[in-house]
């Protein structure tokens, strides 16, 4: 018989987060080698807890869970998520502009699904979250990235974004606090970010998971209350902040003017509607989460476990002979680069290999982000900070060893 073809949509898509070195990292572990993963935000697999008073909104409620509910979400969640979005600026703003989804990634798919017909272009960064990349192209778009290089501390450049806008542009995304790069955008920059939006008519897209996640002074600022009256979706939820990954909790808030987003409103509507209902028992955790003070700057604070972990990160950075690195100011995660002057040729997937293979430590390379020709790994700051400088100390044996064999070489071209 013949074999099944795959879709040929999948032919771009991609997420080596979970992707082939992962499945090696898995056969790794069945033979009993122990793999120090850092390849993924997933706070519970590193013994954070969610916040106690969540659990209890849950089993409190549990009885009140076994029905399908309202395609956008519980009415109380969205109160409280429309009451957050007030606060912080958005305009426009009500419960029937809010959608509560299993996990913002299933949100993602349906903004773009509402928004693009086919060849439509959307604006990511690079580096981007891999999954704006592949949502935009299975729902028929096609990405084009601007840039958010290391030397400028990866803040976009807007001049740059302007020039790629064409005829066909439909949306511009944001990611802030960043995901993998740890940058957090200002207002200033921000506020240039919205004019491009507001002269070409493009629905701005900005993924807020990581709001409160912040170190050393950084600022978040929500782009709802910069955006004002210009058509902006705004994506949070609970994985992060609130270390809740596997209640598969987040949502969108459509601000700006609601008659030029009507008709968008009412596509979401019905694609929520198609999916039935978001998870009903983990919506009971939102109320909680919005209505009661953060208990992640606890962590993120000078001597916070995640603070002591970017700390770690950054000094390994710095105490190596290869590396170099703009610090993260925000999010789960930091973003290294391999300096060409130390390591002229520099492959990020055969790195990250030998990484796993030799020193059983589980990275994403860069070129995973939508990076062309990359130098960089992300890996999360969300093991304990001595783990962390240990895997400094594998990760300059790996680069010192590449540096041998390409000054070995070297030597014999030369004759």
């Amino acid at each position: 018989m013949a074999p099944i073809k795959p879709s040929t949509h999948l032919a771009n898509v991609r997420y080596e987060i979970r992707g082939a070195l992962t499945r090696r990292a898995r056969e790794l572990e069945a033979e009993g080698r122990p793999i120090i993963k850092l390849n993924i935000g997933n706070p519970a697999r590193y013994g954070f807890d969610t916040p106690a008073h969540l659990r209890e909104a849950i089993a409190t409620h549990l009885g009140d869970s076994e029905a399908y509910g309202h395609e956008q979400g519980l009415e109380e969640a969205r109160a409280a998520i429309t009451a957050q979005q007030r606060a912080r600026g958005a305009q426009g703003v009500d419960a029937e502009r809010i959608f509560i989804g299993n996990g913002v990634s299933e949100l993602i798919d349906i903004s773009l699904r509402a928004l693009l017909q086919p060849g439509d272009e959307v604006l990511l960064p690079s580096p981007d979250y891999p999954l704006w990349s592949a949502a935009t192209i299975l729902n028929g778009g096609k990405p084009r990235y601007y840039r958010c290089l290391p030397e400028n501390g990866h803040q976009p450049d807007p001049a740059e974004i302007e020039a790629l806008v064409t005829p066909r542009t439909r949306a511009l995304v944001l990611i802030n606090p960043n995901n993998p790069t740890g940058a957090v955008y200002p207002r200033a920059l921000l506020e240039q970010l919205v004019a491009i939006a507001a002269r070409h008519r493009l629905l701005l897209l900005c993924d807020e998971i990581y709001d409160e996640i912040l170190y050393d002074g950084a600022v978040f600022q929500p782009l709802a209350e910069v955006a004002g009256d210009v058509p902006c979706l705004s994506f949070g939820g609970l994985s992060k902040v609130h270390r809740a990954c596997g209640y598969r909790i987040g949502w969108m808030s459509l601000s700006g003017e609601p008659s030029r987003t009507a008709g968008y409103r009412d596509a979401l509507q019905l694609l929520a509607a198609l999916r039935l209902c978001p998870n009903a028992t983990a919506q009971w955790a939102v109320a909680p989460a919005l209505e009661s003070a953060p208990t992640i700057h606890a962590l993120t604070s000078p001597g916070g476990r995640l603070h002591e972990a970017r700390r770690a990160v950054i000094e390994g950075v710095a105490a190596s002979d290869y590396l170099q690195l703009a610090a993260p100011e925000g999010a789960l995660y930091a973003f290294p680069e391999v300096r060409a002057d130390r390591l002229p040729v520099f492959d990020d997937g055969d790195f990250a290999l030998r990484l796993l293979e030799r020193e059983s430590v589980l990275v994403v390379p860069g070129a995973s982000f939508n990076v062309p020709a990359s130098r960089q790994f992300r890996l999360t700051l969300l093991p304990q900070p001595h783990e962390l400088r240990e895997v400094f100390v594998r990760i300059e044996r790996v680069l010192a060893q590449m540096a041998a064999e390409q000054a070995a070489s070297r030597a014999v071209a030369a004759g």
